[in-house]
């Protein structure tokens, strides 16, 4: 009894060292990948085999077609990726899992050769620590950490698979373990048992080398193998379906089509293959299989049923619709999809994104509200506040969903760009307000007729033109964090606090003078506090850009350090300024 104890421990913690090192290395690949992961998979065209090659891809690098597949379920949410699109992706990512089972079968190499010896796990894993730990602890490069902790997983991995095998020797010589064994040749109680297993440690890359572990036993056939490897195929579907849950329609619907695809491909394989055996038996089925012949066998139904499948994609978008029916509610899109947090670099490239839509938003309605002061329109002043209610939700939604992020293992670029964007949503939202604000005083203007004289338009004109153009490039460089573009935003932002002053001067002089009126100051006052708080809101995200999310120096002191000359950047500073005060400069005062 104390035998089959210290077994079980055994084994359980060569499934744990296994898993922990599969997880450990999926995350450091990925964070490698960065955010790469979405542009790859979201800018898909509709040809499926593009998808398909993209997809496999992908789940080579992350080693998980889980992991892929709940991240397309996410993209189809928020509306990045059709379901079209999705079919291919998913059609890959089940043969680009199975790079796992191949690395797994070095367990099986035999013979006495230099290049044999070297890639078994027993040699191979040590080396790989040595060599991970080395770039892990005593290199400061990000880049090449990464690559230490995946050496550092892949170790685990292996040692985790070896353990297993070790752990499950001693079944060869056990009666009940041949018989179950013996059970498993029947199809159906293969296919379940493989589906279950799958199902419960959401991984098929996990059953899989538990299956190649028990190889090691030389006790499992290929008429046991077989169906197993049928049924992990299937259970791998229940993350997809489980990460569905909440998600709109075609999120559903992406799910739907993974199942399936796996389903309808093993009732085919089952089909074809148990039908021909029982006219022509296949006598190969009562070898003994070997970890690399599971490989094999992983490998080619995959591709067979991609082959088979991939011409039937539009088929099974059908089916998908029989299965979730449309109905006449609109579909609510989900932006911000809580499922990406599952691949935080993805996550992050995602916030970035919509960050992005809320700064062209909050520009778009500057841009009509200054238009509202030359000519009114009911309609112009219902959009602005639109947009200005857009981007309340946008920061609401970004607010929480970058607080989630920020306890996420994130890369160190990944999290300059989530520092940033925490720091300066609240600024973007603030642009809309004053484009608010703007609108009201237009409504204002025209309710009480009021018209600036020709002269304070010409001032205003080049004000409004200043300010139209400091938001662009805002949004233009905060769009890409372009921080050449960033750098150029103080001074023009300096440029307009030198207007807006001046506006006011020449003002006062003309209502010294007696051609201008009180009231026509007020609706100035609030006119010109709107132009300059935009930029001022401009020149706060350009600051956060360039030092905050670097971890320089914070706002203020790179502010007095810019314009006191205690930074390099001082000479550019004041270059940019003459430029843009000589391209924003006033009519001549009559």
């Amino acid at each position: 009894m104390t035998f089959y104890i210290f077994k079980i421990i055994s084994l359980l913690g060569g499934l744990a060292l296994f898993l922990f090192g599969m997880d450990v290395m999926g995350k450091s690949l990925e964070r490698t990948a960065g955010g790469k992961l979405q542009t790859i998979l979201a800018k898909m065209s509709s040809n499926v085999f593009k998808g398909f090659l993209l997809g496999m891809g992908v789940t080579a690098v992350i080693q998980s077609s889980s992991a892929t597949t709940v991240m397309v379920v996410g993209f189809v949410n928020s509306g990045i990726m059709t379901l079209k699109q999705a079919v291919g992706v998913i059609m890959g990512s089940n043969i680009g899992t199975t790079v796992t089972a191949w690395i797994l079968s070095l367990s099986g190499l035999e013979g006495d050769s230099f290049i044999i010896q070297l890639f078994k796990p027993s040699t191979l894993a040590p080396m790989l620590a040595i060599c991970g730990i080395v770039l892990y602890m005593f290199t400061k490069s990000e880049k090449k950490k990464n690559i230490g902790t995946i050496m550092l997983g892949f170790m685990a991995l292996m040692t985790g698979m070896d353990l297993m095998s070790g752990s499950m020797s001693f079944l060869k010589s056990e009666a009940w373990f041949a018989e179950l064994m013996i059970s498993f040749t029947n199809p159906f109680v293969g296919i379940l048992f493989g589906a279950v297993l799958t199902a419960v440690i959401q991984s098929s890359s996990a059953s899989i080398g538990i299956l190649q572990g028990l190889c090691g036993t030389g006790v499992v056939s290929f008429g046991a193998a077989l169906p197993i490897i049928l049924g992990q195929n299937i259970g791998t579907c229940v993350t997809a379906l489980l990460g569905s849950v909440g998600a709109n329609r075609n999120a559903r619907r992406t799910a739907s089509v993974h199942m399936l695809f796996n389903v309808v491909g093993v009732i085919i394989f089952a089909v074809i293959f148990y039908g021909v055996g029982m006219f022509l038996p296949w006598k190969f089925l009562t070898e003994t299989a070997s970890a690399w012949n599971i490989a094999v066998i992983h490998t080619c139904f995959n591709v067979a049923a991609t082959c088979v499948l991939m011409p039937m994609n539009g088929l099974l978008v059908k089916l998908a619709y029989m299965i979730i029916p449309e109905v006449k509610e609109p579909e609510k899109v989900e932006l911000l999809d809580e499922r990406l947090l599952a691949t935080p670099a993805v996550a992050v490239q995602r916030a970035q994104e919509i960050a992005g839509q809320m700064a062209e938003d909050a520009a778009e309605a500057m841009k009509l509200a200054i238009g509202l002061t030359k000519r009114f329109e009911e309609a112009t002043m219902e959009r602005v506040v639109e947009l200005e209610d857009k981007t309340d939700r946008y920061e609401d939604a970004l607010g929480t969903y970058l607080v989630k992020l920020s306890n996420m293992n994130l890369s160190v670029h990944d999290n300059r760009i989530l520092n940033t964007l925490l720091y300066t949503v609240a600024d973007i939202e603030r642009v809309a307000d004053y484009s608010v604000s703007m609108a009201k005083v237009a409504l204002e203007m025209e309710e009480k007729k009021i018209e600036f004289s020709a002269q304070a338009k010409g001032e205003l004109a080049v004000l409004e033109q200043a300010v139209l153009d400091i938001v662009d490039r805002t949004v233009a460089s905060y769009s890409t964090f372009d921080l050449k573009e960033a750098i150029k935003i103080e001074p023009q932002e300096q440029v307009v606090s030198t207007l807006v002053r001046e506006v006011k001067s020449r003002h006062v002089r003309r209502l010294r003078d007696g051609l201008c009126s009180v009231e026509y100051g007020f609706v100035l006052e609030d006119l010109l506090t709107a132009c300059e708080r935009t930029a001022a809101h401009c020149s706060n995200v350009a600051v956060e850009m360039l030092q905050v999310a670097e971890g320089k120096l914070e706002a203020h002191e790179y502010l007095n350090a810019l314009k006191t000359g205690e930074l390099h950047e001082s000479v550019a500073f004041a270059e940019q300024f003459a430029k843009y005060k000589a391209r924003y400069a006033f009519p001549e005062e009559v």
